[in-house]
């Protein structure tokens, strides 16, 4: 099959499946690291791994535009299919030994009055498991063959995203959360740092996310979980429940819309100050 028959959905998960490869085969080995910021920083593994999608996204489709966490822009400026690649989300995870990492790819498409992602994945190097969407289904490929998950809250555990910016702060923090009595009467929480955690929301494994921060939409690292979640029926908005892209920056994936009110009356309350009341609607 040549590679312009090859869709975009499927394009998107061999892409994720050829970097993960890279930061199974590199994890533990020692690792060159490139500063980029205080605090932050790139590993080889980072570099090989988007060097390999680029790769792959290139041969199959030479005329879109890429941006890489890494690399930046290339392609036109203003094309209107753009790839958006987080070869390694979680590097500070994956450079002390740590398995909890991801690699994102998703697809932008500009229909003119917007744009929308049309296809995503979002591979587990350790797991062997890639979670990717169509735009309008999720399956989650492990061992070769596509299973369709299905969100769900049963689980009550809610992944909190505390790394900074605070955008909302002092009013918001998600680490508020872990301190208030009412999140605790509903959910359990956990702390990651890789968005990983989005594929899990879609895949039942996860009763909701919730990360502070700007318009996280046309993102490297939060595009690809976004589509999976929204794909799946999920609940997604920004922190103060608007449209994503329209309010204040911030999201709430949540699996089901009694999951999201909650908590989005959780941040509210943080948000604005206020009193909380009861979360049945009174």
């Amino acid at each position: 099959m040549s590679t312009s028959a090859v869709s975009d959905a499927q394009l998107a998960l061999s892409a994720a499946q050829s970097g993960a490869s890279v930061v199974r085969e590199m994890f533990g080995t020692p690792l060159a690291r490139v500063e980029k910021s205080a605090g932050d920083f790139a590993t080889a593994a980072d570099l090989a791994a988007e060097q390999t999608i680029l790769d792959v996204l290139r041969t199959a489709r030479p005329d879109d535009a890429v941006t890489g966490e890494e690399s930046g822009r290339t392609g036109a400026y203003g094309a209107r299919r753009r790839w958006l690649v987080d070869p390694l989300c979680g590097t500070l995870n994956y450079a002390v030994r740590s398995m909890l990492v991801a690699v994102n790819v998703a697809l932008r498409v500009d229909s003119g009055a917007a744009s929308r992602t049309t296809a995503a994945a979002a591979a587990d190097p350790f797991s062997d498991e890639v979670f990717w969407t169509d735009g309008v289904r999720v399956q989650v490929r492990r061992n070769g063959t596509d299973e369709a998950p299905a969100p769900s809250a049963a689980s009550r555990l809610v992944d909190l995203n505390l790394d900074p910016p605070f955008p909302h702060a002092p009013g918001f923090r998600a680490v508020h959360l872990l301190n208030s009595p009412d999140f605790a009467e509903h959910f359990r929480p956990r702390v990651v740092s890789t968005t990983l955690a989005l594929a899990w929301v879609a895949a039942g494994r996860r009763a909701a996310y919730v990360t502070d921060g700007g318009d996280l939409r046309d993102s490297v690292h939060f595009a690809a979980g976004i589509a999976l979640c929204e794909a799946a029926g999920c609940v997604v908005t920004g922190i103060d429940g608007q449209p994503l892209g329209s309010g204040t920056g911030g999201l709430i994936a949540a699996a089901d819309r009694q999951t999201h009110t909650t908590l989005l009356e959780l941040t509210r309350g943080g948000v604005g100050g206020r009193r909380r009341g009861r979360h049945d609607g009174s």
